[in-house]
């Protein structure tokens, strides 16, 4: 039977399992016996996917049918270090897995054109996780992020824009909006900061749980080293709605 390799970011993690991405994905979020409810999100490594660093042959080796027949869901190869540990060339298709179990592929494509300097909101996924607001487009903090140079830097990076909303285009206004986000006064400060000081960064919450409201994502999502990033970009409401209306009908409980 095929094997599939999975480099989930929450929590970070390479697996190996013998389940395709949709079933791995509700194995993950709801488990067998549909007791568990939580968020999953992973990369489809490439099938040809190799490594010196982890002992993939042992772990495909593990990977095999139960007695009664049943494929085997998980193979743990490492919880440490793997995103760094992973070429980006490796990189699949990428998966969201909504609380009930729904799944969304999400593929790459280039990258947007960036328009000036408006603030953004950013959550770093994989390996750490806080929330950031920032003068610096996705390409420009995906290399301020990873730049060795840089006092607190990491070797690769996986994150995602989240919408502003109306506190964009009104930072000093009490507006009122529907996004989840805690402590808006907060957040609304660090904009401000990162906009009349031309801040680069400005950590908004240094100990963010690493949970994605889904229907807050802007543009999409981003992994990448100094050297190179890759996009997944995110469907707008309307493709949402006519094209993956369960899953979005789902990610609103997030």
């Amino acid at each position: 039977m095929a094997h599939y390799t999975y480099l989930s970011v929450i929590p970070e993690s390479l697996v190996v399992s013998m389940l395709p991405p949709s079933e791995f994905g509700s194995y993950l979020a709801v488990g067998t016996k549909k007791r568990a409810r939580e968020q999953a999100i992973y990369f489809e490594l490439k099938s040809d996917f190799e490594s010196k660093y982890f002992d993939m042959k042992k772990a495909i080796q593990r990977c095999t049918p139960h007695e009664d027949g049943r494929p085997k869901h998980s193979v743990y190869v490492s919880t440490y270090r793997v995103l760094e540990q992973v070429p980006l060339e490796a990189f699949g298709s990428l998966w969201l897995i909504t609380h009930d179990g729904f799944p969304l592929e999400l593929k790459q494509e280039p990258l947007p054109a960036e328009n000036g300097k408006a603030p953004h909101l950013y959550q770093e996924l994989c390996p750490v996780h806080p929330l950031i607001a920032s003068l610096l487009n996705p390409v420009e903090f995906c290399k301020f992020i990873t730049a060795p140079a840089v006092s607190i830097s990491v070797p690769k990076i996986c994150f995602l824009e989240l919408q502003l909303g109306e506190i964009l285009s009104e930072p000093c206004k009490d507006v009122s909006w529907n996004l989840p986000y805690k402590n808006i006064n907060h957040l609304r400060d660090c904009l401000l900061e990162v906009t009349e000081k031309q801040k680069t960064t400005k950590t908004v919450d240094r100990v963010h749980l690493p949970r994605v409201p889904y229907r807050c994502i802007e543009s999409g999502f981003f992994v990448g080293d100094r050297n190179c990033i890759l996009y997944y970009p995110f469907p707008s409401a309307a493709e949402m709605e006519k094209n993956h209306h369960r899953w979005w009908r789902s990610a609103q409980f997030e």
